[in-house]
């Protein structure tokens, strides 16, 4: 089990502070209280800070992954022409 797991568990009342599961008690009659919602304000400066982690490609990575991926397009339109075209003769050549 990793610290993140281990932390959530804990606040969830699942283990205690040295990592051994703790006995549930019976469900409590009472409903926790709701949380509040985050507000649109809080919620795109929370994006913003997220965005920042990321870890953007440079230029000449960016123009390596966009000739890869436009090749791995052509080839396989090309494959799906070939396979296409073959399958059709088949099938004509079948019913005729």
């Amino acid at each position: 089990m990793n610290r993140e797991t281990k932390r959530m568990m804990q606040r969830k009342g699942q283990v205690g502070a040295d990592g051994a599961p703790v006995a549930r008690a019976a469900a409590p009659a009472q409903r926790k209280a709701r949380k509040e919602r985050t507000s649109v304000r809080q919620f795109f400066r929370e994006v913003r800070e997220e965005l920042r982690q990321v870890t953007w490609p440079t230029r000449p990575e960016l123009k390596n992954y966009v000739g890869i991926v436009a090749s791995v397009l052509v080839v396989m339109t090309g494959l799906i022409y070939l396979l296409n075209l073959g399958f059709g003769k088949i099938v004509l050549a079948l019913f005729q």
